[in-house]
């Protein structure tokens, strides 16, 4: 068996085993799986059916992670995207008027736009039109996105009345629990013992247990039934097609999957310095966006939390295979995985935000022109709470710059394309 999985997915050359792959694809399972109640909650504000919303992103995760793991083999997780998941629920379908049927139809055809970019030469174009400085300033900037999700997770800070973020109560008892879960995961992390996450996250959910934080007797709720999802996979309307609501809704869309995904998907090859497998994973990225419409929900994005599987040692598909068939696994256990406390996952994300934050180093603080747009991006991803919002900011701000100081010429006319179109999705949004 372990030569089949060597020969199937190269463990020997990328210097991995099968059990330290099954271990990090567990370890990014615990760390993403609170995606399926979040995303959940978030589609059913469109109107979607909450059993058929958790369904949906059951399976939707299922699907991006085999088609990333076995086509591109790589640790990287394919579930419905934070962010993206709030502009299908709250911009395309409860501002713009979009049912959630048509909003599907979107996604769909987003991710068709997404194939065709992915499997054809605009994918490298696109790559390698974006400035050094700008994709490493992503890969900074999702590391302190991370790191503050993690610390909001754990109530260490939360969003304060006169301030963007504020301390949390020090004598509360899930920040004292995340506190104690931190220790221990910083050493075990620091001393390099093997599984050291999955300890984290198995002994976190003893110390919020010890502080009362965990309610036993949620494993009594009821779990879904299959019939409940069909009426929402295959469910997309294409009944406002000629609508310029409709496409206006399909660019922005677009942009933020393309872009926001070239960022990711660059930052995880990067971090476990396999860049030669970019464009696979950018493919696999895309597809499975497509089939997001499809199975009914938002679209998946290459996940900030897929860094804590590949801290974990993984460095192939089967980490990504293993978390797939984790989540068929966890349409038997939902209520026991809601066991699982935040202050069990905080440390973990906090640890894996601060490794990508030490990328800050391959940036050249000396030229401004390179440097500032990049600061701004890694300031903005978590300031605005949105990873597309963060990358706008830095691909406008990049051209002006240089620009301003003689140097329009080392900027590619991709790049200024790509800040044009940003501009004028950030000018939409505001007029309407």
């Amino acid at each position: 068996m372990n030569k089949w999985f060597n020969r199937l997915f190269q463990l020997n050359s990328n210097g991995t085993t099968v059990k330290r792959e099954v271990m990090a694809g567990a370890i990014g399972f615990f760390t993403i799986v609170y995606i399926i109640a979040v995303n959940s909650l978030i589609l059913s504000e469109a109107g979607i059916p909450l059993e058929a919303a958790i369904f949906a992103t059951i399976i939707t995760s299922v699907v991006g992670c085999l088609i990333m793991g076995f086509w591109a083999n790589v640790p990287i997780l394919l579930v419905p995207g934070m962010g993206i998941n709030a502009l299908f629920s709250y911009t395309m379908v409860q501002s713009m008027g979009l049912s959630w049927q048509e909003a599907l139809a979107v996604v769909f055809i987003s991710g068709l736009i997404f194939v065709f970019v992915a499997f054809s030469r605009f994918a490298q174009t696109l790559s390698e039109s974006i400035p050094h400085s700008l994709k490493e300033a992503i890969t900074v900037g999702l590391g302190l996105f991370l790191m503050l999700i993690g610390l909001e997770k754990g109530g260490i800070v939360e969003k304060g009345t006169n301030s963007i973020i504020a301390l949390g109560e020090l004598g509360d008892p899930q920040v004292l629990a995340t506190i104690l879960t931190f220790l221990l995961a910083i050493i075990l992390f620091m001393r390099n013992v093997p599984g050291n996450f999955l300890i984290t996250v198995v002994a976190g959910t003893l110390i919020a247990w010890a502080f009362g934080l965990i309610d036993v007797q949620k494993t009594d709720e009821k779990s879904f039934a299959l019939s409940d999802y069909m009426e929402v996979f295959g469910a997309m309307s294409f009944d406002n097609l000629l609508s310029v609501t409709f496409w206006i809704a399909i660019f922005s869309l677009t942009m933020v999957l393309v872009f926001e995904n070239i960022g990711l998907v660059h930052g995880h090859v990067g971090f476990i310095n396999r860049p030669e497998q970019f464009k696979r994973a950018f493919q696999a990225n895309s597809v499975s966006a497509l089939l997001s419409g499809i199975f009914g929900t938002s679209p998946t994005v290459a996940t900030v939390e897929s860094a804590a599987s590949m801290a974990a040692g993984g460095r192939t598909g089967l980490t990504a295979v293993t978390t797939g068939m984790l989540f068929v696994l966890s349409s038997f256990f939902i209520p026991v995985i809601k066991l699982i406390p935040n202050s069990a996952i905080a440390p973990i994300l906090i640890i894996i935000g601060g490794l990508m934050l030490q990328n800050i180093r391959n940036l050249d603080l000396k030229d401004m022109s390179e440097s500032f747009p990049a600061i701004f991006i890694i300031a903005m991803i978590p300031f605005t709470y949105s990873i597309a919002d963060g990358i706008a900011i830095g691909f406008i701000l990049y051209p002006i710059l240089k620009i301003s100081i003689g140097k329009a010429k080392e900027v590619s006319f991709a790049l200024y394309v790509i800040a044009a179109l940003f501009l004028f999705n950030f000018v939409f949004h505001v007029i309407s």
